[in-house]
Formats: C-alpha cells, structure tokens, sequence
C-alpha cells in the first residue's frame, strides 16, 4: 500500500478529542476552468473500452450480506454503502476528474469472484484484496486484509458461497498493514507456531512490517489522514476514493511472526498440495515482497508490482524513496521467468487479467512505465534541467499515457519523477540561492512586507479568476504563513485547492487538496484518534526497536548537558540493557549493565508493551511493584522529563 495504513505506534497515551473547529463553509462547484480541464482529458482517453469493466464483473459470485462490517462492540470497522454514489449512472460529475472517477466506479464493483476454476477472490471491501487458493485440505489464503473483521467477513462468504473449508495455509505478499493485519481470523497462533498452518512470507517480512511508519509513525499518520481523505465526505465534492482502493477498515490490527520465509528467486514450495514458484521483489513497492507463480493453474500472483494504476515511488504521506529501475527490473524478470506460460494474472489490489497477451501485454507496459520515469527523468536531470522543471516538462508517450493501468490514480505522475530526482540527487536543486532557504513563516512574511498582503491577495483572486490555481494557491499561502488570520487569504486559497482537488486524477492528490482546502475553511477537525497501535504490533517490536523509538522522543535541546545512566532488566524475557543519555542523544547497549550507574530499572517486557499500549502508566507502577527502581528514582522521573508526546493533530495547511 501502500500503504500503507497509518500506523502510530507510541510510548505515550495519546489524548481522546472530540471534533471542535468552525463551521465548515460548503464545497464550491468546479469553475468553467475546471470543467475545461477535466473535459481534455476525457477527450484524450479512450473511455469507449470497457474491458476493465468487464474484467472487473467477470467471475462475480455474491456480495457481502451487508455493506457494513461491524466489529465485537458493534463498532463500525467499514461501511461500503458511504460509496453508494459511484454506482449512479450519467456524466461524471464536473467536480471529479473522469478518469479518476472510472477507477474509483470500477473499485466499487465488491464482492466475490472466481478468477479461474480453484482461484478465488474477494475484492474491494477493504483496501486490498484477499485471495482463496482451494488446497487439498483447505483454503491457502493470500494477503488477509487490513483487519481481523474484513478478513473474517471474506472468509465466511466464501466459506458460504463456494465450499466451506478451513484455512490450511497463509501467504503474506509483502510487508504492508492492509496484506496481513487480518491473520488472527485465519489461523490460530498455535498452529502457526506447530507448524501445523504453514504462515509464509519475504524474508525480512516481520522486521519491515514493524519498523516502517515507526520512527515517523506520528508525521506519517497525520499526512495520512490527508492521503486517505478521512476527515472528508465521501461524495462527488469530497473523497471518492484512493485509487488503490475506496478506503481502509478501521477494526483489529494483528501480526504473528510467520514459520516459513522465502529467501531467493526460483524457490520453490508444495502448499497444502499447491506447487509454488516464488520471486524476490525487496525494495520495489515494499522492502520486504514476492510475486508467485501457481503452475498447476498457470495462474501469477503480481502482489503490489503490476496493478491497474501508476503506483507510489514516494507516497504522498511520506516513506524512503522506491526504485523505479529497481521496480522496472522485477517485472523484466517476473516476464523471462513465467511470461510465456502465464494464462492468468492476479493482484493483490484491482483485478485480473486473462489469456497470455493480455497478461504480457500488461507486465510490459507496467514494467515499461517504471523504467521511463527512471530513466526520462535521469536523462534530463543530466542535461541541467532541476527537480521541479524535469516534473513540469515529463509526458509519458501515448503508448503508455492513454493505458489506464498507466494512469496515476495512486501515484502521481509528477510526484514520482520528484521521488526519481530526490532518489539519485537529493531534495537540493544545486542552487547556491535554494540551499539554505529561509523556514516557511519567516519566508511568507518577508514576502508579505515586500509586496503587501492586499496586493497579494488580490493577485491570488485574480489569478483563481483566470483559472491559474496552482499560484493563486501558492500566493494566497504565503499570505496564510505570514498571517493565519488572514480569511480573505485562507477563503481565495481553499477555493484554488478545491479546483485543483476537483481536477486531480490521483485520489491520495485529489484527498490531499480537498483537506486543505477544508481545514483552511474550518480549522484542524479534532477526532478521536484511531488507535492503530494494536498488541500484536506492540509485542512485535524488537526491545531494540521499542528503544530505538524511545530515542526518537528524547528532546535533545532540553536535555542538554545533563546525563543520566540506568540499567535495564527485563526478566521475562531475560535480556538486559545500559540506557544512557548524554550530549542529548540517547542510547543503549545490550548484554550490559554498569556498576556505577544512577540505578537499575526493573521489568517485565510484556509491563513495557501495556506502558506503550496505554493501559499503565509509568508513575502509579513503582507503587504497585510491577516497576523496580533501585537507586535515584528523582533522576529517573527527571530523565523521562525529557521525552516529548507528538500531538497528532498539527497543521497541515497552515502555520
């Protein structure tokens, strides 16, 4: 995913906040400008082919029961029907852009389906799909969703509607939340660890689905919540999607650390009486993933490489940089390896391609679309040209740019030749005048005293009037730095963002644009904050990673020159640790302990992930006994002193 799905794994209890924030002023409707632009490129696709839709109907066996899934509590974990509207005949509508609002109605086509006699998949209740391969004894699944409910509401209607079987094995694609979050619904722990239910995944799949999105995990969440357009109504002027997928499941996150890891191209492995063939893809759209070959069906698993849609090289809410050469690469070899047998092909979002050509066709293309931003995008970077001039000029050829599954619905086009710049060169043009630039704020008020905010303002209305929203945005926001109070600024900003919103083919852009657009409008809406920070997330951290976050939390500048020494012990895990902090940097070492420390801090593991997990609190448990400190306990209370709480809800689209 892409996702990925937001996750915030913390050390401290976030705040429960109710929704504050003003009135929220109603969308506009698009502007001639906007209906000129969205109309260009209907009439440059070739909207009459319909294969897609065919494709994507194609195998239909039932529905859900019911749209919405609820969770134990009566919780609402997803609610399908919120996309109701895409299903509506007609033109598209002038706010949505028509290429984006095709992908966002093929995604709502949900539901079960056969792919090919054995092969089934449940698609588009959740952000990913999840595959059902019929074993000798059971169903090896592929990729169990974002939650333990989504996962279990797939498995009862194929159990209901196809054969009721038990789930005799796991497959994990890759490293990301919404391709395994739903494991508990399948398998029982136990018999993962018996290996009795084989668990399989990439090698280094349990390190990198526990570490990314954790060091920024907070940063990464709240840009999320942009991505995803959660906090936006899901209609024609609000968020129709993801691209990738309509939404994520809000239920129970869970992860168990899998019995059977691939390692190498060409391994090969009999499952449940299904032969096998696996491919290595690490660092292309996850760290940790595999593609698969099923040669019985001479059916082939793309995971998250080849999908109807340009993906991410650098997600809109923030992650290292992905290889486009390393992406097209992958493909090359997954086309040499099974491109000549392959009759059928399946992802892990989207739909299914069938017969030979057309699945060769689509590898191609994918790998070829990979392969030009790359190598288009280095080819003008050596010719002088910056980050942000090679990003204006790109255009795909035809060849590529009029195949949907080239389209950027998930990644953005532009966006991703930056990432391709950034990835090679760095986030610096080579302009000595760009290289230490003045911080945002200060930047806007200088240019607010030098030309005046009226005239500013002015120029924003005036070019919002012409239909240039790109820099009636980019003034009116220097502006809203320079002064937050400014509404004439914030209103003239928001309505260009709308625009842009509206016109945008990429839904995490189009998400993007229409949340600023509202929380210029209406301020920073104050939700409850998801708790995305499961156990099994928790349990799953390394001590090392758990530290290494901790570090990530010390306020360096406030704990200055101070230092402190404490031993560690964790006594069900027998491990022990030295924490230091000094130079306001800190830091551990494993299978030690010092003499002469400040003191010794006593615990168990599982007391550290419940501290995380909110359900302790670190000054009640010295009384209870369930933390020991031996030793300066004032300098222990004084050394967490240090440590910041992130506060999830900053701005976004204002200072």
């Amino acid at each position: 995913m892409h996702t990925a799905l937001p996750r915030k794994i913390a050390v401290m209890v976030f705040s429960t906040l109710m929704c504050v924030g003003t009135a929220q002023a109603a969308p506009n409707d698009a502007t001639a400008a906007t209906r000129e632009a969205n109309d260009a490129l209907a009439n440059y696709l070739p909207f009459s082919n319909k294969q897609d839709f065919e494709d994507a109907r194609k195998g239909f066996i039932a529905d859900l029961p019911s749209p919405v899934i609820k969770g134990e509590s009566g919780n609402t974990v997803i609610d399908l029907s919120q996309y109701d509207f895409l299903k509506q005949e007609g033109a598209t509508p002038a706010t949505v852009n028509p290429s984006l609002w095709r992908q966002s109605q093929l995604l709502a086509i949900r539901g079960l389906f056969k792919v090919v006699d054995g092969i089934y998949q449940v698609r588009n209740i959740d952000l990913a799909n999840i595959t059902f391969i019929r074993g000798k004894t059971g169903w090896v699944v592929i990729d169990p969703l974002t939650s333990t409910e989504t996962a279990k509401a797939a498995l009862d209607l194929i159990n209901s509607k196809v054969e009721k079987l038990p789930v005799s094995a796991v497959i994990f694609t890759h490293s990301h939340v919404d391709h395994f979050a739903g494991i508990r619904a399948m398998v029982d722990e136990k018999d993962a660890k018996s290996g009795k239910v084989p668990v399989i995944a990439p090698e280094g799949f349990m390190e990198e689905a526990l570490s990314e999105n954790v060091f920024a995990g907070n940063v990464m969440s709240r840009r999320a919540s942009y991505m995803y357009g959660n906090l936006l109504p899901k209609n024609a002027r609000g968020s129709v999607g993801g691209g990738l997928g309509l939404t994520t499941a809000a239920g129970n996150i869970t992860l168990f650390e899998p019995n059977k890891l691939i390692s190498k191209t060409g391994e090969k492995l009999t499952v449940d009486g299904i032969d096998v063939e696996f491919q290595m893809a690490p660092g292309t759209e996850a760290p940790a993933e595999m593609l698969f070959y099923f040669p019985q069906f001479k059916a082939l698993d793309l995971a998250e490489d080849s999908n109807h849609t340009l993906h991410n090289i650098l997600t809109l809410r923030g992650a290292k940089v992905r290889s486009a050469q390393k992406w097209a690469g992958t493909l090359d070899q997954t086309i040499d390896m099974w491109g000549k047998d392959t009759v059928v092909s399946f992802g892990s979002h989207h739909w299914p391609q069938w017969g030979n050509e057309r699945v060769v066709q689509h590898l191609e293309k994918q790998r070829d679309l990979y392969k030009y931003i790359n190598d288009q995008t280095l080819r003008m970077a050596n010719q002088g040209l910056t980050m942000h001039e090679i990003a204006e000029q790109f255009v795909l050829p035809d060849s590529l740019a009029k195949e949907f599954y080239s389209r950027g619905y998930y990644g953005n086009l532009k966006h991703n030749v930056r990432a391709t710049y950034q990835l090679y060169l760095g986030f610096w043009d080579g302009n000595p005048a760009n290289f230490d630039p003045l911080p945002p704020i200060d930047e806007a008020r200088k240019y607010v005293e030098m030309v005046g905010a009226d005239k500013m303002v002015a120029t924003a209305k005036a070019a919002y009037d012409k239909g240039e929203y790109r820099w009636a945005a980019t003034v009116a926001n220097k502006v809203v730095f320079a002064d937050p109070k400014n509404q004439a600024a914030r209103d003239v900003e928001a309505d260009a963002l709308e625009q842009l919103g509206y016109q945008a083919e990429s839904g995490p852009a189009r998400n993007f644009y229409l949340s600023g657009a509202q929380e210029l409008r209406g301020g920073v809406k104050k939700m409850a904050t998801p708790n995305t920070s499961s156990p099994d997330i928790i349990r799953g951290m390394t001590t090392p990673m758990f530290l290494d976050f901790l570090a990530i939390h010390l306020n360096g500048p406030k704990a200055g020159t101070k230092a402190y020494a404490y031993n560690l012990r964790f006594p069900d895990i027998k491990e022990e640790y030295v924490l230091t902090v000094k130079n306001g940097v800190m830091n551990y070492s494993k299978g030690k302990q010092l003499d002469k420390a400040d003191g010794t801090v006593t615990l168990d593991r599982s007391t550290l992930n419940d501290i995380a997990l909110g359900k302790l609190k670190l000054g009640n448990l010295a009384d209870s006994g369930e933390v020991k400190i031996e030793g300066d306990k004032a300098k222990f209370r004084e050394m967490l002193g240090n440590f910041d709480k992130f506060d999830f809800w900053f701005t976004i689209a204002e200072p």
